[in-house]
């Protein structure tokens, strides 16, 4: 049990955290290949169901990664689970069927459930997020894998293993799981927490594209009453539309197209916004978007379909509106691959391989090419603002500077207001173009902030932004809550809004206004809308800055809105570890998000791809009216 000691010690012994109702699932990142840098640990990626497990004094459920429980579908294993020498854990692993080869078969694995036959089934523990009164969660992984190890090693039961792991060989490693038909391997970095929601710190490296799709139509014969030839195959996108990406062979054992057939439900009409064009001798019919599948195929084309599908299974443990185009991006820490070329269009990225986050190994030249990729997307944030960035010469662990003026540089692209715009101050920096935006980067710019006014009328602001900013302590969903009850009461005034993750901990409110107000009548509105907040919900929200005032609260940062103050635009990375960045997203999609730095410089340019330039709460012209002033007791 020495070992065991020495885990809790780290957690803080005084500590005494009591057992979590929930806990959502960390997620991997879909790379499209291993990392070349040390402290990882690879993993067989299971084909079968993600499963985590709670045991609360010989209690055992088993929930799905979508939080359902499934632990009177798997009453053996839950049992077997139950006799683990331990009071209580939270335990993260995979339930598979082993074929006599020992390989995970998804068929039997569906077959098991189908026929509720599912006592021969293993679960594979891979992460352990609590123990006997401790939260595990901010241990590093090695850490959690020791304590897991332990307690795995005190039983006899085939059908409760550890996941093996691997730290060395991983390019034989990931050869041999393809030449055995397995999906692949799942990358952990051995020094991070656990995460809740997808994160960079696990990656998934498959061997031929797979991933989930939503059957939108079948294909069959002109005139037949039955009968499926193919799927019509669709995945949504991040803004709620379903998207036509091809089709597949209807072919599957006997007793799971039957299956397939009983779940498929006729739709009103083509529920694809891009539904494909009619074939001669084949006949078209429309779904309801409910059915999930598993696919493999060869690739992506250019026009947003797979070649050469192959239908694999059902999938029953994944929502239709979860499925979305899983795209491989770039591995975390692998800089010494990707600058061989050192430049971004036509122009020679310097000092091109600095370290900028040393947690995952992201470089300077991983920096500018985000910007690069975002600079459609990124513009018309800042178009004309005055902007104040954030330069890390030396990566984020090395001094920052904050930077307004140009102080002697020589600026190419990056044009200077005119002083007459803002007496008393040095000229402003502003970066219309992608030129400009690709110099802030040579300049090692992580971070770019921006006025709430543009020139050249730097005296009416045009929008008011109000930052949530938690107390480090409180979980999401509280923030979430608390974005939430503030539309409300901005909703009550009258006034259109819109949000964006802050890259951080918090979210930003982002209220546009027709260019009358005076910077002090804004801020003084602003504030006062903080403090309602506070008033009305005191246990909730803090009008006051400072730590000591938000513990257990909200502050709402009414202080962005003076003028010369500055917010981290849209898009923009933030200088934390693993180079989050602030996304625009919708009311509605909020309570779905993981937290706020769910997006980070390796998977935000895809999501930004699939988001237009910013909602339509940016453009609307509202004013502040005097009924406004008085509802929530504004004074200037």
């Amino acid at each position: 049990m020495a070992r065991r000691k020495r885990v809790a010690d780290q957690a803080d012994e005084s500590q005494d955290d009591s057992l979590p109702d929930i806990i959502r699932p960390q997620l991997a990142t879909l790379v499209d290949r291993p990392p070349v840098t040390s402290n990882w640990s690879y993993e067989i990626k299971f084909d079968g169901y993600r499963m985590l497990c709670r045991i609360d004094n010989g209690a055992v459920r088993l929930f799905t990664r979508n939080g359902h429980d499934w632990t009177a579908k798997m009453p053996a294993l839950a049992q077997a689970l139950g006799r683990l020498p331990v009071g209580q854990a939270w335990i993260d692993g995979e339930v598979v069927a082993l074929s006599k080869a020992d390989i995970p078969d998804f068929s039997a694995l569906q077959n098991a459930f189908a026929r509720r036959r599912t006592a021969g089934l293993t679960f594979f523990a891979f992460d352990m997020m609590f123990l006997d009164g401790r939260d595990l969660r901010q241990l590093p992984l090695s850490d959690r894998q020791a304590a897991l190890q332990q307690l795995l090693s005190s039983v006899d039961d085939a059908h409760m293993r550890l996941s093996n792991t691997f730290t060395e060989g991983v390019e034989s490693l990931l050869d041999s799981a393809c030449r055995m038909g397995l999906e692949g391997l799942i990358g952990k970095r051995l020094d991070r927490p656990y995460t809740e929601g997808r994160s960079p710190d696990w990656i998934k490296v498959k061997c031929l594209q797979r991933q989930e799709f939503v059957v939108g139509g079948i294909s069959r014969s002109p005139g037949a009453a039955e009968g499926i030839r193919s799927l019509l195959l669709g995945v949504y996108e991040r803004d709620g539309g379903f998207r036509f990406a091809g089709s597949v062979k209807a072919t599957l054992r006997p007793a799971q197209m039957r299956a397939l057939r009983e779940r498929l439900e006729l739709g009103a009409g083509s529920p694809f916004f891009n539904p494909p064009k009619p074939e001669r001798g084949r006949e078209l019919v429309w779904m309801r978007p409910q059915v999930v599948v598993e696919v493999s195929f060869l690739e992506w084309t250019s026009s947003g379909e797979i070649r050469h599908g192959v239908l694999k299974a059902l999938r029953d443990d994944k929502e239709a509106d979860e499925v979305h185009e899983e795209k491989p991006v770039a591995p975390p820490a692998t800089s010494s691959r990707r600058v061989a070329s050192p430049s971004v269009r036509g122009t020679t990225i310097t000092n091109a391989s600095r370290i900028v986050d040393p947690s995952t190994g992201l470089t300077k030249a991983d920096l500018v090419r985000y910007f690069d990729a975002v600079a459609d997307y990124i513009l018309p944030h800042i178009k004309d603002r005055p902007l104040m960035i954030v330069r890390a010469p030396d990566g984020i662990d090395g001094e920052m500077f904050y930077q307004k003026h140009a102080e002697g540089q020589r600026l190419k692209a990056i044009t200077q207001l005119p002083p007459s715009m803002h007496p008393g101050h040095a000229p402003m920096l502003v970066a219309n173009t992608r030129e400009a935006l690709l110099e802030l980067a040579q300049l090692n710019t992580i971070e770019i902030h921006a006025w709430n006014a543009t020139a050249p009328d730097l005296e009416h602001p045009d929008r008011f932004i109000l930052d949530l900013d938690p107390d480090p302590q409180l979980d999401w969903n509280v923030m979430v809550e608390a974005a939430t009850l503030t539309r409300v009461v901005l909703d009550e005034l009258g006034l259109q809004s819109s949000c964006k993750t802050s890259g951080g901990r918090g979210v930003h409110i982002i209220v546009p206004l027709a260019r009358v107000h005076t910077w002090q009548e804004v801020k003084g509105f602003s504030h006062a809308i903080a403090r309602h907040l506070a008033k009305v919900i005191p246990q909730r929200f803090s009008a006051v800055s400072g730590p000591r005032n938000r513990i257990g609260k909200i502050f709402v940062d009414y202080l962005r809105n003076g003028k010369g103050a500055t917010t981290a635009i849209a898009l923009s990375p933030r200088a934390r570890p693993g180079l989050p960045v602030s996304m625009p997203v919708s009311w509605d999609e909020l309570p779905e998000l993981g937290g706020a730095p769910d997006w980070n410089v390796m998977t935000g340019i895809d999501e930004a791809r699939s988001r237009l330039e910013g909602s339509a709460a940016y453009a609307v012209e509202q004013e502040i009216t005097d009924t406004m002033r008085r509802a929530v007791g504004a004074t200037d």
